[in-house]
């Protein structure tokens, strides 16, 4: 191929562009996403147009096998396409489908991911700054997306999860305490000395852990003993805990250096580094607003 050939782009084999893949495949309005293909640009070095459903999205970066395109407001779940030519001559690429969350609730204040029970409500907290004191701590979103106070006697309510029983405990960053919450709302201390206690989660054997920012992440097993499973450096706004589909744990650190910005603790040995293309992760919360809105994929997406 010509020099020229390549500046211009290359053409598809029926004169179409040609979408192979779309990443993410799930995606908010105002997120960027990367179509792959082939014949993506028009041959007068013009930019694309990128269609999400009716509604066109700008064009960041466009070439003739990768458009990055950004996902505008009004935005749904459905088909993505691309058009060069403005379309005419039937330059319309193949749809590809992608889910585009929607707004649940907002006017909340979670400071981690909320959490779904069995029947499929979802729990987020009204965190506040430290030391606040809320009128209510933790919000329960039905399946119609009613928002209803759930539990309102808890200082800075920080993480939730939920243990194979439906039991839901609850981390407190100001009273460095996990705490057991009962369906009614009613709360009983589970366990103390927690640190700064942020993010919990269970693994496969049922031992919650709690990441403590000051450098802590503590293991509680079944029986109630607390040991300390590892350290780590201290962070202002982190330790998020997940677990993987091979029980690797994943701590996220948005506050701390770049290369550190999310750290996979391994279950027989010591903490190293999993990616630190995470690190922008920083910016991203230190503008967050006071205000977050709670989103859901589509339908089908959620029910899965």
């Amino acid at each position: 191929m010509s020099i020229s050939d390549r500046l211009l782009g290359k053409k598809s084999v029926n004169g179409k562009p040609h979408i192979e893949a779309v990443a993410p495949t799930c995606a908010l309005p105002g997120g960027d996403i990367r179509i792959v293909g082939k014949g993506l640009r028009p041959a007068e070095l013009r930019r694309p147009s990128v269609h999400f459903g009716e509604i066109e999205g700008s064009v960041l970066i466009s070439s003739d096998d990768f458009v990055v395109a950004r996902v505008p407001e009004g935005a749904a779940s459905g088909p993505v396409l691309v058009s060069t030519n403005g379309g005419a001559n039937g330059h319309v690429s193949n749809p590809h489908s992608i889910k585009v969350a929607a707004p649940v609730a907002d006017t909340l204040h979670p400071v981690t991911n909320p959490a779904l029970d069995r029947e499929g409500n979802i729990y987020v907290t009204f965190s506040g700054s430290r030391g606040q004191k809320v009128p209510v701590s933790i919000f329960k979103i039905d399946t119609n997306y009613n928002v209803k106070p759930f539990l309102s006697d808890m200082m800075n309510a920080t993480s939730i999860a939920f243990d194979r029983e439906g039991q839901m405990y609850v981390s407190s960053r100001h009273d460095e305490a996990v705490y057991k919450v009962a369906p009614n709302g009613t709360m009983s201390t589970y366990a103390e000395g927690m640190g700064i206690a942020t993010g919990i989660a269970f693994d496969a054997a049922e031992n919650l852990y709690v990441g403590d920012r000051s450098g802590t992440i503590f293991k509680i097993a079944r029986d109630r003993q607390i040991f300390v499973f590892a350290t780590l450096e201290p962070s202002v706004s982190a330790y998020h805990i997940a677990f993987g589909p091979h029980g690797d744990m994943f701590v996220t650190g948005p506050a701390l250096p770049v290369s550190t910005a999310s750290t996979k603790s391994i279950r027989t040995g010591p903490s190293q580094c999993f990616t630190a293309a995470l690190g922008v992760l920083k910016a991203w919360r230190s503008t967050l607003k006071a205000i977050f809105t709670l989103l859901r994929l589509s339908a089908a997406n959620a029910a899965s």
